[in-house]
């Protein structure tokens, strides 16, 4: 599910919540499906490197008289250290902000306006994007428009305390939402000692007490061009959009690298399996499960491999969903891998009843045993998940402020090289790939173990976390 505020979005994994109490649930990712085979992109898309490192990529499509335009940082919450936990979500705000040409966010929205230009931010863990979308004929406007705000922000005291609250606001409403401690335990579990480098709404002091001073520092640091892209799609020509981004952009000096300068530290692998139980007023039991999953920086080949997984788990009438979801134990299974190159997480998401709770863990239990067994997914199953994907994905480019966002978020947790030989490399993966990503990643491997449910029901059926350490597969609980 998703939390909406008016210049973020935040991605929320909880479908095993939102199921329970009754929530809409959206895509787990963010517009993740690459579009199309590579040969098909190379027809649509063009790229240039600007002399300062600056990338600039280009999707043609010419269905209707709109462009969108998109900025897109490596930044986010994996580059927070804890004396910046949030800041990287609280300079996505200050962006649409005063800046050297446009003295006051009055200011700012007045120039929208004028440009026509519908306009948003997002910050999530590996990347912070910037995007306009705007009518053709404006889109020299709208480059010089983000160009301001993107290399002379003035970070005005009475500014920043104004949007300080807001931030605030926006905690304070994420705090009140049911699920929302369990979510930050489940963090904390999964990535031990990188509570900063996985929470992207921050820290609450932190917040508090933000300074000029640190957003300065974020802006030095990682608002240099050869750590951004440029990505317009749309009713534009990508020979007229090269040119306007060098006399645009081109004079933004580059700066240092920041990842060779300050690497990010490695995510510590789990040392033993942890668990967690949290109390709601929620109706069912809402069960999370996760692993520590691929980095697409270090094997990117699992990467594909888990979601074509995912893919074949999450159909209905699967092995998976047969023998827990139709068998009547748990009301909802979604499997998920959430591609990250710092860690991305690996989940099995359900809802149960607390009557049903033990004998649904121990059918869990014994499908995830089976999860290396060559014979678990058979050919027919894993060849209609790879159609089916081929399929949808090949819609992607249709919608052209979407495939902004999709190849904005690909650049920047791995590469456009990735993107473009998404949809070619799902379709080459085989039994044997989805066995030695579940045998690397999921089977036998440490995991945490998080449950949401009543205080009465907990009390009802006396759970304890130290049960949920203990495989129930085990236990003679049969369903």
């Amino acid at each position: 599910m998703r939390a909406f505020c008016s210049r973020c979005t935040r991605r929320w994994r909880l479908v095993a919540l939102a199921v329970a109490i009754g929530t809409t649930t959206a895509a787990l990712a963010p517009s993740t499906l690459p579009a199309q085979s590579r040969v098909e992109l190379e027809k649509v898309l063009r790229r240039k490197v600007l002399s300062n490192g600056m990338e600039v990529i280009v999707v043609e499509n010419h269905g209707v008289p709109i462009a969108t335009l998109e900025i897109d940082v490596r930044n986010g919450a994996f580059t927070q250290t804890p004396e910046y936990a949030g800041l990287a979500h609280m300079y996505e705000h200050m962006f649409f902000k005063a800046n050297k040409d446009l003295p006051d966010a009055q200011a700012f929205n007045d120039r929208a306006g004028e440009l026509g230009a519908v306009f948003n931010g997002t910050t999530q863990e590996e990347r912070v994007n910037y995007y306009l979308t705007l009518p053709a004929d404006s889109v020299a406007g709208g480059l010089r428009f983000l160009a301001s705000a993107l290399t002379n922000p003035l970070f005005r005291d009475d500014e920043l305390a104004r949007e300080k609250e807001v931030v605030l606001g926006e905690y304070d409403r994420n705090e009140a939402q049911p699920g929302f401690r369990w979510q930050q335990r489940a963090n904390e579990l999964l990535y031990p000692g990188q509570g900063s480098r996985k929470n992207t709404i921050g820290d609450r002091a932190v917040l508090k007490n933000v300074t000029a001073a640190q957003m300065r520092t974020i802006q030095r640091k990682y608002y240099v061009p050869n750590n951004c892209a440029l990505i317009v799609t749309g009713d534009v020509d990508p020979q007229a959009i090269f040119a306007l981004a060098e006399q645009t952009f081109g004079r933004w000096p580059r700066g240092a690298d920041p990842f060779v300068a300050d690497p990010i530290p490695p995510i510590p692998p789990l040392d033993g399996n942890k668990a967690s139980i949290s109390e709601e007023p929620i109706n069912a039991v809402a069960v999370l499960l996760q692993w520590q999953g691929p980095s697409v920086g270090k094997d990117p080949g699992a990467t594909f491999a888990a979601d074509v997984f995912s893919d074949v788990l999450n159909t209905p009438g699967s092995t998976f969903q047969r023998n827990l979801v139709d068998s009547g134990l748990w009301l909802g299974v979604v499997v998920n891998y959430y591609t990250l190159n710092q860690v991305g997480p690996i989940s099995i998401s359900g809802q149960t009843t607390p009557d049903k709770f033990r004998a649904a863990m121990a059918a869990l239990e014994r499908e995830i045993a089976r999860f290396t067994d060559p014979t678990y997914v058979s050919v027919r199953e894993l060849e209609a998940v790879k159609a089916q994907r081929t399929v949808s994905s090949a819609f992607g480019i249709e919608k052209a402020s979407e495939i902004a966002h999709t190849i904005g978020f690909w650049w920047s947790v791995s590469s456009l090289d990735y993107f473009m030989s998404y949809t070619d490399r799902m379709a080459q993966q085989r039994i044997t790939d989805l066995m030695r990503y579940t045998g690397t990643y999921i089977v036998g491997k440490p995991r945490v173990t998080n449950v949401l449910l009543s205080g009465e029901a907990r009390r009802a059926i006396g759970l304890t976390e130290a049960e949920l350490l203990k495989p129930f597969a085990k236990s003679g609980v049969k369903p």
